[in-house]
């Protein structure tokens, strides 16, 4: 008898967004690289160092640079890293807010 082997489902990595603790693929995250050269955004995701992850949203950046990131990356940042990590937080577009979005809550038009 022969035996059918079926197809395994291709593994996707996962990583918790620092900022607001969501687990997601890793693809779908910015990793925050420590490297002997000092605190990066890696957009390759394979710098050599420490890394952590947080989403392309500017309020997990926010929550994320309050404090867990320097944690996670186990530094504290110069005033130049944090500079820069400011600067792409501040490139990211605010997200709109389907909270205070009625018609978001109801599912569009009534």
């Amino acid at each position: 008898m022969s035996r059918k082997t079926l197809a395994r489902p291709k593994h996707i990595p996962q990583r918790m967004c620092i900022g607001c603790r969501e687990a997601l693929a890793k693809r779908a995250l910015v990793r925050v690289a420590r490297t002997p050269d000092g605190v990066k955004i890696d957009p390759t995701g394979k710098a050599p160092g420490r890394g952590a992850y947080v989403h392309d949203r500017r309020s997990c950046w926010e929550a994320a640079l309050r404090g867990p990131l320097e944690g996670a990356l186990k530094t504290q940042f110069t005033p130049s890293e944090r500079a820069t990590l400011e600067i792409h937080m501040r490139s990211l577009a605010l997200e709109e807010s389907a909270e205070s979005d009625p018609e978001a809550k109801a599912g569009g038009a009534a």
